[in-house]
């Protein structure tokens, strides 16, 4: 069996995020880089597979040489190897079609991909993958089991969960509940030395640019409303907030 695990890397959610350039590049200095945490589950589960039924896990990140020490951890936890496309990761569909021009060439069976990355929360790269290589693409993904070459899974919908089995190879993106991440302990740190991390130069181009970043509005204070006020508790609604 072979998995290809999607990476993104990420700033820290404690990292304080300012912009340059009049406000349209990100301002990357003292940031904080870790990886995607719903990426880190699908890593974990794919380690998982793999041990109970034999195979390998390569992990695929688009980013520069600076991602390279997040990349790592996923050859400590134990990925076989890892794949490393020199491009900045601008847009979705730039990072599905470098991994999917990839992806063509390996014949893998399982692809998985993080739900969101928690920076741009877009939750495209999943089903742009499957599409770009004609396989089925299953989203926010809580279990996975294999018998063969079938895959029995269970996603969230509304309302519920929805239990569906599909054929490999197929794409799919891990939700909460997927796995538990794994720490690297130091025999996985320097065995990850030793592994191979291949650099690739991109296939695709950005299709999308910033013009401007805006920091969200600072939030009001609350504002207490009697409960027998009905009245002004709507007026606020309609006038200020403009909900209704």
């Amino acid at each position: 069996m072979k998995i290809l695990v999607c990476l993104s890397v990420v700033p820290d959610t404690t990292t304080k995020i300012s912009f340059t350039d009049s406000d349209t590049k990100f301002n990357s200095a003292g940031v904080t880089w870790i990886m995607n945490p719903y990426d880190e589950m699908a890593l974990t589960r794919a380690l998982e597979l793999t041990e109970l039924h034999s195979g390998t896990v390569t992990s695929i990140t688009v980013g520069s040489v600076e991602t390279e020490a997040v990349i790592r951890k996923a050859l400590a936890v134990g990925a076989t190897d890892a794949i490393r496309i020199n491009a900045a990761p601008t847009d979705a569909m730039q990072v599905a079609l470098e991994i999917a021009a990839y992806a063509k060439t390996e014949n893998y069976d399982l692809i998985f991909t993080g739900r969101e990355s928690i920076d741009y929360n877009g939750g495209l790269v999943a089903g742009l993958i499957g599409e770009l290589l004609k396989i089925p693409s299953i989203n926010v993904v809580t279990k996975i089991e294999l018998n063969g070459s079938v895959a029995k899974l269970e996603r969230d919908i509304d309302g519920g969960r929805e239990v569906l089995e599909s054929e490999t190879p197929l794409v799919l993106s891990a939700q909460k509940e997927f796995s538990e991440p794994r720490i690297p302990n130091m025999r996985g740190i320097m065995a990850a030395r030793a592994k191979p991390l291949k650099v690739i130069e991109p296939v695709a181009s950005a299709n999308t640019s910033f013009t401007k970043f805006e920091m969200p509005k600072e939030k009001q204070g609350v504002k207490m409303i009697a409960a027998e006020d009905a009245g002004a508790l709507i007026g606020l609604l309609h006038e200020v907030a403009k909900v209704i």
